[in-house]
């Protein structure tokens, strides 16, 4: 009888020492393959699996297109590609973007989960704002288990505690707990569990754009209602999808929000327009402040209301800078979290 084999991994801020400690932790002959995806800049070194692999003992390294899948396994996602899962193999794609990652947890979560169903179990560590927590939820779905650090333990809590939040999580334990978990876990005989979950339909579409496959062929616009909101990525229209009283986002093109990485983005465009608007105006103070100087001597009241000008402009760029020390006062997480106090 087939058993919990398969193991999914997602993290962010102060994940690697979490990644560190839970590998650590797991035994040499941990029956599983496990799969890890750490929220990285495509410009990120990709040494996790060294890293890893210097922690404990299982095998590790960075995925690789189309390589099998082995039990006892550590498959780290590289930068820039979202790590897939297809039947006893990986896929590496390129797909877009999830919450404003490449690699993204919820692509890696519902790849599994489409594919070994109740065989999976899901693991989300500590990182900002909730990327997996859409992916969880299919795991939940789909007959797999649920396991989140709990959120007083983990260095950033804000990822834990949305799948506390949106899922019906099986464990909520601390870090240090996880592994012996893990090992416990993967004792379990699925019987005839496996094969009697449907998988959604919007489930399959999504882990096929993560493929790279274009959403304009998946039929996204049928599925999903039109929002009014544009894709900060590619500036299409943004469709609507609620989830379990949950609203998540994706562009025709394929990029994916939840509604808290959605938000972030805009508000750290807010605060770039904010930045250019200082910048433009701080310009024209130097230039007017130029022209004062330069025509002083030859024209005194020309000169006195370049200056003029020049001061008023510099009143209105700091009238803006206030306007950005208040606006970075809108931490995105924060707001979350005391919406649930």
């Amino acid at each position: 009888m087939p058993k919990k084999d398969i193991v999914v991994i997602g993290a962010s801020a102060g994940g690697i020492e979490a990644l560190r400690t839970l590998v650590a932790a797991l035994p040499g002959d941990f029956p599983a393959s496990l799969f890890i995806v750490l929220h990285s800049g495509p410009d990120s070194p990709g040494i996790l699996d060294v890293i890893l692999q210097r922690a404990g003992t299982l095998p590790t390294s960075s995925a690789k297109d189309k390589e099998r899948i082995l039990p006892g396994h550590i498959y780290v996602a590289p930068p820039d590609r979202h790590l897939l899962i297809e039947p006893e193999r990986i896929c590496l794609s390129r797909g877009p973007k999830e919450n404003r990652f490449r690699p993204a947890v919820d692509p890696l979560f519902r790849s599994a989960a489409q594919v070994y169903g109740p065989r999976v179990i899901g693991v989300i560590l500590t990182g900002g704002l909730d990327d997996g927590t859409a992916g969880l939820w299919a795991i939940k779905q789909l007959g797999g288990t649920a396991i989140v650090q709990d959120p007083q333990d983990a260095l950033v809590p804000s990822m834990p505690a949305s799948a506390l939040r949106h899922v019906k999580v099986d464990h909520c334990v601390p870090l240090t707990e996880i592994a012996p978990l893990l090992v416990q876990l993967t004792k379990t005989h699925l019987a005839d569990e496996e094969g009697i979950y449907e998988v959604l339909e919007h489930l399959d579409i999504e882990v096929k754009i993560a493929k790279q496959d274009p959403a304009i062929d998946q039929d996204v616009r049928d599925l999903w209602d039109k929002s009014s909101y544009t894709c900060p990525e590619c500036h299409g229209v943004l469709l609507q999808l609620e989830e379990n009283g949950r609203e998540r986002f994706r562009c025709h093109t394929g990029h994916a929000f939840s509604a808290d990485s959605l938000l972030a983005y805009l508000t750290e465009g807010v605060e770039d327009s904010l930045w250019t608007t200082i910048r433009t105006i701080e310009e024209s103070v130097l230039l007017m402040r130029h022209m004062a100087k330069h025509v002083k001597d030859s024209n005194g009241s020309a000169a006195e209301e370049f200056q003029k000008k020049a001061d008023e402009a510099f009143r209105r760029s700091e009238l803006v800078r206030k306007a950005v020390s208040a606006h970075e006062e809108l931490n995105v997480e924060r707001i979350v979290e005391s919406s649930e106090t």
